[in-house]
């Protein structure tokens, strides 16, 4: 058997989390941000007066509070204050365009955001009139002093000076000493995060993760980790925080653990690269194409990367040739692991300190059962080897989404969480992906939807018909193509089209080109089909 931790799982309010570190590990360092840093008595102060700010503005518990923030110490702030002060997190992406931002708020009920001053993001949510309150975290607050300093004088055109009032709020504001934070009673089962994906079709849903998914899920995946040590190490922060992945894995996973989070708001290869020799990090958590770039970076210059004791690749399929090349170049080994927001995410994982199976993602954490069902006949379990839908049960498992009652009732079968994902077990107990029974297109990690850029495409007044498929993409794993039909007497060139998007929908969703057809394949009942053009893409490449 592998070697993995059974200890209990605990199902625990998340910002428990904190508070436990916090008493164990005070002196210690929780984050650290362009070489500041702050310990987990510290951060923990933050977060009790951000509780009890949020409190004061007039939040109530179950209020919805959306983090629109890229990964900096005001993320993890507001995370735990949120969620101590009972409110509903969302995560929202910064790279959103402004109607998918209003899309989302509006179905999740959000009244409060919270962004950093950055004119990028600030001016996409300063006028949707959904939002009662905004909440401005000065970006050159968070830096050392020199570099706060030198962000605000040589950046000012990257950086908005908001009036002040009612609506808009300074992060100052918040954190002021006042009233104290007055206790909130909160059920591991009321709902902690509501994490938009879009399951498997449609227009993104909010997926309801109650505070018992996510404090088991971050202990399942420590579990999986027994030569983790407490209180000793660090992690890079360098996925976002608004994506399942790193907010279950690193943030919370870090935080429970006593670990040091090393925040990166965006990834730039040459800063990761930096960090990686200055700050020694012992776990990182990414996706393939960041691998990939660690690893074409290696070829160029040789890094010592020996302080890793742990790489997991996870949000998108690892392509051996990666896993093969950037271990060569580094000597560092990468566990692939397996999973998707409605669980949380994570489902299996390669042991680290136990064997590893190529093309596997792994074996099932703690306390969860995969199940494979026949792909015609969803409600038989097909025997180890045999292909067929991959279905989990857990305690991590979703709620279910928001509002969406006939959506959830569909996501399950006999209380199995359907994946949509296609794949076996061997006799051991090993998971394999071999397919994709979604139209969901991942890049770099991130869920990209069709429907969304399709939707998008239709508002060109030449565009006739819209299909996005997701073809497969060296760097990022896979990446948007774009067919379309005009209308009658219409003339487009494909590079118009595309650059008609770029306003519309978020660089990562742009399609790698946009292709103009006389007709597009239709089903027997003339519904546009993809099965024929995902078929024709394959053969080309």
């Amino acid at each position: 058997m592998d070697a993995i931790s059974h200890k209990p799982l605990d199902a625990v309010p998340v910002p428990t989390l904190l508070d436990r570190s916090a008493a164990t590990f005070a002196a210690k360092t929780a984050m650290s941000f362009e070489g500041r840093r702050w310990t987990y008595a510290q951060l923990s102060a933050l977060v009790d007066r951000a509780a009890a700010g949020l409190q004061r503005l007039g939040l109530k518990p179950g209020d919805r509070l959306g983090l629109c923030l890229p990964n900096t110490p005001y993320f993890v702030i507001f995370y735990y204050a949120a969620l101590k002060a009972g409110l509903v997190v969302v995560n929202y992406n910064p790279l959103y365009v402004t109607r998918e931002l209003l899309h989302q708020i509006q179905d999740s009920g959000t009244t409060t955001m919270v962004v950093p001053d950055l004119t990028t993001i600030y001016e996409k949510v300063a006028d949707i009139v959904d939002l009662q309150r905004i909440i401005v975290c000065p970006f050159a607050g968070a830096l050392p002093t020199v570099k706060g300093i030198a962000f605000s004088l040589l950046k000012r055109s990257m950086v908005v000076r908001p009036a002040y009032g009612a609506r808009i709020i300074p992060y100052r504001q918040v954190i002021a000493p006042g009233a104290p934070l007055i206790p909130v009673r909160i059920d591991p089962s009321d709902v902690a995060v509501l994490q938009y994906t879009g399951g498997t079709t449609g227009r993104p849903k909010g997926a309801m993760l109650t505070h018992a998914n996510l404090s088991i899920n971050c202990q399942q995946g420590t579990h999986h980790m027994p030569s983790m040590r407490e209180g000793e190490e660090k992690l890079m922060g360098i996925l976002p925080f608004f994506h399942v992945f790193a907010m279950t894995s690193v943030l919370n996973g870090g935080i429970s653990m006593g670990g040091e989070l090393i925040l990166h708001p965006r990834f730039e290869i040459g800063a990761v690269m930096k960090s990686l020799t200055r700050d020694k990090p012992t776990m990182m958590h990414a996706v393939p194409t960041i691998y990939n770039a660690i690893a074409t970076a290696a070829e160029k210059s040789q890094i010592d990367i020996s302080s890793l004791k742990v790489c997991v690749s996870g949000g998108a399929p690892l392509p051996a040739e990666v896993r093969e090349r950037f271990e060569k170049l580094t000597g560092r080994r990468i566990i692939e692991g397996y999973g998707l927001t409605e669980a949380s995410p994570c489902v299996s994982s390669n042991p680290p300190d136990g064997q590893v199976r190529a093309d596997s993602v792994g074996i099932a954490v703690q306390g969860t059962e995969i199940e494979i069902r026949a792909l015609d006949d969803v409600t038989r379990i097909v025997p180890a080897g045999e292909r067929g839908e991959i279905c989990v049960r857990g305690p991590q498992v979703m709620k279910g989404y928001l509002n969406r009652e006939a959506e959830t009732h569909a996501a399950f079968v006999d209380g199995a969480l359907r994946t949509g994902d296609v794949g076996y077990l061997d006799k051991d107990g090993y998971l394999f992906v071999t397919d994709r029974i979604k139209d969901l297109i991942i890049c770099s990690g991130y869920n990209v939807y069709p429907r969304v850029i399709e939707d998008a495409l239709y508002e060109h007044p030449a565009v006739a018909e819209a299909i996005v498929i997701g073809i497969p993409d060296s760097y990022r794993g896979q990446a948007p193509l774009a067919f379309v039909t005009l209308r009658a007497g219409e003339v487009r060139t494909p590079d118009e089209l595309r650059d008609f998007l770029r306003d519309k929908i978020s660089a990562i969703e742009l399609p790698v080109r946009v292709e103009i057809r006389t007709s597009l394949p239709k089903t027997a009942v003339g519904k546009l089909s993809r099965k024929e053009l995902v078929a024709e893409a394959l053969t080309s490449t």
